[in-house]
């Protein structure tokens, strides 16, 4: 009887090192991947239970529960990350385990441009397939609420930048990343701005910011352009600035501005009303941020194309015009 009881107890235990054996095996063998490599994401909140089921669906070879219990066991079961993640061929439980509690999730990336409208920003997270589109559809002044943010119009209030984010993250996000570096940007720049700015506030220097990115792209000239505009508003003076016009005629416009567009009032025309527009006009960049806050010191007044590339500053209207008629002869075929 006993010499039973001894053998039974003998297989019993050989049948758990069996199981155990293959438990192991299967926890630091590689996990077979539909198609070779496979992309998953995980929800805010999703319990060890839901992540399993979600990875098993995106084409893993795993038992759940399998991986449920190494987590309790290696008590990581409440530390797994939300968001995206990719699972390449080779990769074990135990690594799959790692990634989730690492948060090592994949990135994508948007690039905002200096220089871009808010409406060409928003039909690029529309139409970027890494992003929740939880915008898509929303009028500004909601969008705005919803990011919290105090200004009337949205024009000019992100920056530009590279942004990196996980795989199906909200753009509502991503905007509110680039909205917070905006202010955070203009905050430091207004605090240590020129003295004796003709601005109300720092809005008003971001509408002069995104002036001078329309105006031009060379980084020795910002600030002799802004130079020119706040000795303009000192005075006074008509700012005078075609991308203001374009940007009032909105779609209207058709690549060439015509006398009858400087004429045609808009609350964007700086030919036909003095100072600066009532919002922004593009999401001006940093340079331009710092050249609408420092401006070179000059007495000019005025600015023309050389058709290279650069500007021709002048101080007086005669000299202006001789310079116009110059550099227009000189562009003309």
């Amino acid at each position: 009887m006993r010499r039973l009881v001894r053998q039974s107890l003998l297989l019993v235990l050989l049948l758990f090192a069996l199981l155990a054996a293959g438990l192991l095996w299967r926890v630091f063998s590689p996990i077979p991947l539909a198609g070779g490599k496979i992309e998953f994401t995980i929800g805010a909140g999703s319990s060890m239970r839901l992540a399993a089921g979600e990875i098993a669906a995106a084409g893993a070879d795993i038992e759940p529960w399998l991986l449920i219990g190494l987590a309790r066991v290696l008590r990581v079961e409440s530390s797994i990350k939300a968001g995206s993640y990719e699972l390449a061929q080779g990769s074990t439980m135990l690594d799959l385990l790692g990634k989730l509690t690492r948060g090592d999730v994949t990135q994508a990336e948007l690039l905002i441009i200096e220089g871009w409208t808010f409406r060409q920003l928003r039909a690029r997270l529309d139409a970027h397939a890494d992003l929740q589109h939880d915008t898509a559809g929303l009028p500004d002044s909601e969008l705005l609420t919803r990011l919290g943010a105090r200004e009337a119009a949205a024009e000019g209030l992100f920056f530009p930048d590279t942004y990196l984010f996980s795989k199906r993250s909200s753009d509502l996000d991503l905007l509110a990343r680039a909205y917070r570096a905006m202010q955070a940007h203009l905050a430091r720049e207004w605090q240590t701005r020129a003295d004796g700015l003709p601005y109300r506030d720092a809005y008003q220097a971001l509408i002069m910011a995104s002036i001078i990115e329309k105006e031009t792209g060379r980084a020795d000239e910002r600030s002799l352009i802004a130079g020119v505009f706040v000795n303009r508003l000192r005075q006074g003076m008509l700012l005078q600035t075609d991308p203001t016009v374009i940007y009032g005629l909105g779609e209207a416009f058709d690549g060439n501005l015509r006398k009858r567009d400087l004429l045609a009032d808009t609350p964007y025309n700086t030919y036909t009303r003095r100072g600066l527009p009532p919002t922004p006009i593009a999401l001006p960049g940093l340079a331009s941020l710092r050249a609408a806050l420092h401006p070179a010191a000059s007495d000019a007044l005025y600015f023309v194309a050389r058709g290279d590339g650069s500007s021709h500053f002048s101080r007086t209207l005669d000299e202006h015009n001789e310079a116009v008629g110059r550099f227009q002869r000189r562009s003309k075929p």
